[in-house]
């Protein structure tokens, strides 16, 4: 039964791995040759439209960030996965499946952005695919964790004052980022300002919605040395990583295409998260190595 689980999780491992390949190559790659062009969206605005690609339909402004992040799956976020499927295909221990697990979740983010968030393309079958699979993966893979079996092998050299500390900044920190865009529409009785031509801002709704709860319920289980928060741990400090390589790949895509981003913009937002990212990097590392059981 066991093993039919695992073979389940590393079939819907592969055509992750596949799926976001297509998705990504063809978001970096694929040229139509169009030229920008101005379009006046729902709210009276004009918006530039990017007009080139797979993004031919996104703004400007975003269209370098979706392409920068296709970058960042190719290059980082695809080998990372493909190495921690390999290992737990090799050793079953409960250390390469937190792995696996950590970094599903990491393409659970990506394609739940691009499913939602990217104006409708040819891909758009694909980017369902994508997100189904890795979804379900997601669950498939959460639920193959021992969770009493995590809390004991769970080395006392954690240090989890610092992760506290992370736990309550992050969970924090992403609402404070967000949140004053969405009350300043909502006391100018207007749009977001970088509404453009989409309905909504799925950024806005995946960090408060989805991520920063998620980092306050992990801090509350870990304190009450509840399994589940062991699992949801790895999950968190692995998308953190992942998205602090992300930021900076896509601000030089913006800046490539000619967008002027304003210092406090950069400070507030993309600083704050890399800064994130490092102490994410730092305590994923610490929960890893403070992992005891191979087997």
């Amino acid at each position: 039964m066991r093993r039919n689980r695992d073979n389940g999780l590393h079939i819907v491992t592969l055509l992750i791995i596949i799926l976001s390949a297509i998705t990504s190559l063809v978001g970096l790659l694929y040229t139509t040759e169009g030229n920008v062009f101005n379009f006046v969206n729902q709210y009276g605005d004009m918006v530039k439209i990017y007009g080139d690609g797979l993004y031919a339909h996104d703004s400007y402004f975003m269209a370098p960030i979706f392409r920068g992040t296709d970058f960042t799956i190719i290059f980082v976020a695809i080998p990372i996965l493909i190495i921690s499927l390999i290992l737990d295909i090799r050793r079953k221990g409960l250390k390469n499946r937190i792995l696996l697990t950590s970094v599903i979740s990491v393409f659970t983010y990506y394609s739940a952005s691009i499913a939602f968030g990217v104006t409708y393309n040819i891909l758009h079958l694909v980017y369902i695919a994508l997100f189904s699979s890795s979804f379900f993966g997601l669950i498939i893979a959460i639920n193959s964790i021992d969770k009493c079996e995590l809390k004991k092998n769970i080395g006392d050299k954690l240090p989890l004052k610092g992760i506290y500390v992370f736990l309550t900044i992050t969970g924090i920190s992403l609402i404070v980022a967000w949140l004053p865009d969405i009350i300043k529409s909502l006391v100018l009785d207007r749009s977001l300002e970088l509404i453009e031509i989409y309905t909504t801002q799925i950024t806005y709704v995946l960090d408060m919605g989805i991520i920063a709860p998620t980092a306050l319920i992990c801090l509350f289980q870990l304190k009450k040395q509840k399994g589940i928060g062991y699992v949801l741990l790895p999950l968190l400090l692995t998308l953190c990583s992942v998205i602090g390589v992300m930021l900076p790949i896509q601000t030089v895509f913006q800046i490539k295409a000619g967008i002027s981003l304003p210092i406090g913009a950069i400070i507030t937002k993309s600083v704050t998260f890399i800064i994130l990212a490092l102490f994410a990097v730092y305590l994923n590392v610490k929960f890893f190595r403070n992992i005891k059981c191979f087997k």
